[in-house]
């Protein structure tokens, strides 16, 4: 067996254990009520069924929780672009010591577990009044620190010689920035966007905490409160829901494949 043939099986097994997870999700989800995997031929249903999908879009707030992921979802997604570009170029661009003390000390609360900040977050929250609103989801989050990392790691690659150019032709700091080097940094941004996207969309715990209705409640909050029946939880409604939730997901994923590979390629390279 040539290695062509063993990396081939080898990525056949790695799929495949990837979409056993995707496989039950969906099964689970077109199964009719009270049906239950007991092995593996129960993941082709016998009598497969829409009712769950069709219950979840009709009786519960579905609609509701999609809007409110979304909407969180767009503006951190755009606070980071913007925001985490900006701060990346600040500390690229700035020649004295107080950059490298800057850039050090924002690697260093990526070494914090995000879920110690939780209770001192949530306090803060609570006393500016914004828990169970938009901007308790927003807030928090439209800078992270790894995306500042990460585009500082392209900033530095660029020429400052195209900046410099700009400056001789009159332009100023923030024109510089908006049209040579945030244009230069499409790969970069992309991956930004991307992972964003995913972690914020599939969030659960810190939803979870700080809001506590229906009208701030995100996709899988509320997806998880909605499954909850009186003594177990509708594992066919949970499913449902789970499977239309990860189609954006993986619609974004499959979009931007390749710009996501490249973008972290080069990365990896300039850094």
């Amino acid at each position: 067996m040539n290695t062509s043939r063993v990396v081939a099986l080898v990525m056949l097994v790695v799929l495949a254990v990837n979409l056993a997870p995707l496989a039950v999700m969906v099964s689970l989800a077109i199964k009719g009520e009270g049906t239950v995997l007991r092995g593996l031929g129960d993941l082709i249903p016998s009598r497969p069924t829409l009712d769950n999908f069709t219950e979840i879009m009709s009786k519960g707030p579905f609609a509701r929780y999609f809007l409110n992921s979304t909407v969180v979802v767009t503006f951190v997604v755009v606070g980071n672009l913007m925001l985490a570009s900006m701060a990346a170029y600040a500390i690229a661009r700035t020649r004295t010591r107080h950059a490298n003390v800057m850039l050090a000390l924002l690697i260093s609360t990526m070494m914090i577990p995000k879920h110690i900040m939780m209770i001192p977050l949530f306090t803060l929250l609570l006393r500016m009044g914004l828990v169970d609103t938009y901007y308790a989801l927003i807030l928090p989050f439209l800078v992270d620190a790894f995306n500042v990392f990460f585009l500082h790691q392209y900033i530095k690659a660029i020429p400052v010689e195209l900046e410099e150019a700009a400056f001789i032709d009159g332009a100023g700091v923030f024109t510089a920035f908006s049209r040579v080097v945030f244009p230069a940094l499409k790969p970069a941004l992309v991956v930004v966007a991307t992972n964003t996207f995913l972690i914020n969309w599939n969030s659960f715990l810190l939803p979870f905490v700080l809001t506590n209705t229906d009208a701030a409640r995100t996709l899988p909050v509320g997806l998880a409160i909605f499954s909850q029946g009186e003594h177990s939880v509708d594992w066919g409604l949970l499913m449902a829901g789970s499977t239309l939730a990860a189609i954006p997901t993986i619609v974004a994923f499959a979009f931007f494949q390749r710009h996501i590979v490249r973008g972290i390629t080069e990365g990896a390279i300039r850094g």
